[in-house]
């Protein structure tokens, strides 16, 4: 392994390691649910891949490995992330200085749109 090969895996897991370092600060400094899964979702995902880049680099014979769980971080970071925060969402749980609530405007609308239900027939 060349001195630049080595060089490139010791800033990629520098870099990775700060990445996943913010992203723990982040789910522990960030005021709400909505903020931490921002937190957990993009810094985490992306300090990951960038550890996987690392192991790859160092172990050609786990590149294939590594890129497949390169892959399955990048396609379900951002699914769980945001199936979570609609599970929130759904559930209630407020925004904390929320300077807009498109969702909640939405909400306002369905309830009120909902049909009263018939009344009981005496058959």
């Amino acid at each position: 392994m060349t001195v630049v090969v080595q060089l490139l895996i010791l800033i990629l897991v520098l870099i990775g390691t700060s990445f996943s370092i913010l992203g723990v600060l982040g789910l522990i400094r960030l005021p709400d649910v909505y903020a931490r899964l921002h937190a957990a979702g993009k810094v985490g995902v992306f300090g990951a891949t960038l550890l996987a880049a690392a192991v790859a680099l160092s172990a050609p014979s786990t590149a294939s490995k590594a890129l497949i769980l390169v892959a399955l971080l990048v396609i379900a970071g951002p699914v769980v992330s945001h199936a979570l925060a609609s599970a929130a969402n759904r559930l209630g749980i407020p925004v904390k200085h929320a300077l807009r609530d498109d969702l909640a405007k939405a909400r306002r609308q369905l309830s009120s749109a909902q049909p009263n239900p018939p009344p009981d027939s005496p058959c």
